[in-house]
């Protein structure tokens, strides 16, 4: 309850600070809108955006389950063969170099102006939070506990199944929470270059239309949409893989 108040307190502010910055400074409507005129907006075009709200969190879903299983996947062979870590690492480091906004005119390009340029560029900007998580989860594994399993005869594949990967997943909980935030980044930057449809193409045609309040309602709604979807996470998270005998 503590952190509900301390949400609604720091809610309640930013709106005072807003509309104080709207009051002292006089600017004009289609530049800073007062946060009554963003609610009115957000009520009377709630159909809008959902409409568009449903088709982002799908490319942000799907890019997000693609993505953790692509990057579990990694971080195990990466774990399992020295040459992959050879040959694969350097090109994960090297793919953060290149900036995600370079990428996604190719994307859509390759793909098309449909969803699966956009679930690309999510799972793009979340597959190495999660293989680094995963995969330094991994390689702490205890040493003791290895040694035990090989004394006992276990094979490669058993240590990392029975040992390695259980010890690991609060690891792969912590790359699954910087995923859920960033998830939506790589989708909305897929719409701002093509799109017909999601948050982000609207808050390009808002722009473009001078209706900033539209913008600001689906900005809000967007950031409504990575809280829960943090959140949710997180729930799971806690219930599955931060459990000390989960796995």
């Amino acid at each position: 309850m503590t952190g509900w108040r301390a949400g609604l307190a720091a809610l309640c502010l930013t709106l005072a600070l807003w509309q104080a910055v709207v009051w002292a400074t006089g600017v004009a409507r289609f530049i800073l809108p007062p946060p009554a005129l963003v609610a009115r907006t957000l009520w009377d075009s709630r159909l809008l955006l959902a409409e568009h709200a449903a088709i982002t969190m799908a490319e942000v879903l799907i890019g997000l389950a693609l993505g953790a299983a692509l990057g579990f996947v990694t971080a195990i062979a990466l774990v399992a063969s020295p040459m992959a870590r050879a040959l694969v690492r350097p090109m994960l480091v090297f793919s953060q170099a290149i900036p995600v906004f370079a990428l996604a005119p190719i994307l859509t390009l390759w793909l098309g102006f449909g969803l699966w340029s956009k679930i690309t560029m999510a799972l793009i900007i979340i597959y190495f939070p999660v293989v680094s998580s995963f995969f330094d989860a991994l390689m702490r594994t205890n040493r003791d506990w290895i040694g035990m399993a090989r004394v006992m005869g276990a094979t490669p594949a058993r240590i990392m199944w029975h040992i390695r990967v259980p010890a690991a997943l609060p690891g792969f909980a912590s790359g699954l929470r910087l995923a859920a935030v960033y998830a939506p980044i790589g989708a909305i930057i897929g719409e701002w270059v093509g799109a017909s449809k999601g948050l982000g193409y609207l808050m390009l045609l808002a722009n473009g239309r001078a209706k900033t309040d539209l913008m600001f309602a689906a900005l809000i709604v967007l950031a409504v949409l990575t809280l829960l979807l943090h959140a949710a996470v997180n729930r799971i998270c806690e219930r599955t893989l931060d459990r000390p005998d989960a796995g």
